[in-house]
């Protein structure tokens, strides 16, 4: 999937974490119970990190996932070869919230 030079000053950031649904909720007494937890990745573009959390945030919230455990943000430096994240970021290029969710 070839896409358009000025593609290539876009900023495309990915969000890694963790996130659950509202019912799956951790023990409130053990903070390293995973239990429910869903791992995520998140691709989008912002203009800056602060308005790439918020955006990211809100998709997660639309997606039904009620906490989020975010661990790092980074920017991605053109398209991945692997086919799901190649077609999540041409979703992020796109303007679009790509969220990724891994069901173990």
């Amino acid at each position: 999937m070839s896409r358009e030079p000025e593609i290539e000053e876009t900023t495309v950031y990915i969000v890694v974490g963790r996130a659950f649904r509202e019912d799956s909720q951790p023990d409130p007494v053990d903070d390293d119970d995973e239990t429910g937890a869903i791992a995520i990745n998140v691709l989008l573009t912002a203009a800056d990190d602060e308005e790439c959390l918020q955006k990211a945030l809100q998709a997660l919230a639309g997606q039904g996932f009620v906490r989020v455990e975010l661990d790092r943000v980074g920017i991605i430096e053109g398209e991945p070869d692997d086919p799901t994240f190649a077609s999540a970021y041409g979703n992020a290029i796109d303007g679009q919230v790509a969220v990724i969710a891994f069901h173990g």
